[in-house]
């Protein structure tokens, strides 16, 4: 298919253009936003990866396209910019965090129902090691009862990665998330009606930390550290054949797709509110994570 590249702002986009040429696809097109880069680095960036147009407006590139991947780092505009897709009847890859409030999540849910092909996330979802080990019979393995996944840097840009690494290893359908008092990092749970448990470890270290699992079945213990170099791969392969219209089940149903941003959500009103378990039911339509200040950060630490 052709893919257009919707905002250059983070490091995606030029590992990725690799793996989605491999894999079979043309890159169209690129269009940047301008939240992080100056003026004249699109056409910069298409020079040096071989891209033969930078479009004008998201309209250009709705029009030209069957898939637009967005990786703009101000998450709070990805709405704004799928929507010429949405109207175009496109397919769409959504760059983690896939949205940082909640009337955002329900509008992708929307438009998921109404039969837009809509996925993308962390790929840590999709990493190989939670792959391989749910690849075991469950006889040998186990079902997993109680799942500890962390990383460091921040607690939702970054940290979503550990929301979803937890969220690939235990499936969708919790039921409450509670924030369990900060140490070192921040620590979450998040429940299961059957009496499962997760626990994501979050926020700023003092350096970065691995991607990291430690999994509790009736079988046993397994550990497992993420290796970042095959990542985007992982996500790639489960989600372009989706968009490509290769097959017509998504790799996950676009309400667990969503869930490791509403665990987040619903991590932070936690621990604005106490310590307060909230029921996943229940969340808030409040501020949420802040995209915009996010962008302008990412922009002021890549050009000082």
């Amino acid at each position: 298919m052709r893919i257009g590249i919707v905002d250059l702002d983070t490091s995606h986009p030029p590992s990725w253009i690799p793996i989605e040429r491999e894999l079979g696809h043309e890159i169209a097109g690129v269009w940047d936003g301008g939240s992080v880069h100056p003026p004249g680095y699109a056409e910069r960036f298409a020079q040096e990866h071989g891209i033969p147009r930078v479009y004008r407006s998201l309209e250009e590139v709705a029009e030209d396209v069957d898939c637009a991947i967005l990786h703009g780092c101000d998450w709070d505009t990805h709405i704004a910019k799928a929507r010429p897709f949405v109207d175009a009847g496109k397919a769409i890859l959504i760059d983690k965090p896939i949205a940082g409030k909640l009337r955002d999540l329900r509008q992708i849910v929307e438009w998921a129902h109404s039969g837009i092909r809509i996925t993308g996330g962390s790929s840590l979802r999709f990493c190989y090691e939670t792959q391989r080990w749910l690849a075991q019979p469950p006889e040998e393995r186990g079902t997993p009862d109680t799942v500890i996944c962390g990383c460091a840097v921040d607690e939702f840009n970054y940290g979503i990665h550990a929301y979803a690494m937890l969220a690939g290893i235990m499936g969708g359908g919790a039921y409450s998330v509670q924030h369990l008092g900060k140490g070192v990092l921040r620590r979450v749970a998040i429940r299961w009606s059957d009496g499962r448990m997760g626990i994501v470890v979050i926020g700023t270290a003092e350096k970065w930390m691995p991607f990291y699992s430690t999994i509790v079945t009736e079988k046993g213990v397994t550990q497992f550290q993420a290796d970042a170099s095959q990542l985007y791969r992982a996500l790639l392969e489960k989600t372009l054949p989706y968009l490509a219209g290769e097959t017509d089940v998504p790799p996950v149903t676009i309400e667990e797709l969503i869930e490791p941003e509403l665990w987040a959500l619903a991590a932070r009103q936690s621990w604005l509110q106490g310590d307060c378990e909230i029921l996943l039911s229940e969340v808030a339509d409040d501020e949420g994570y802040d995209g915009a200040a996010f962008a302008q950060e990412y922009r002021r630490m890549k050009y000082p």
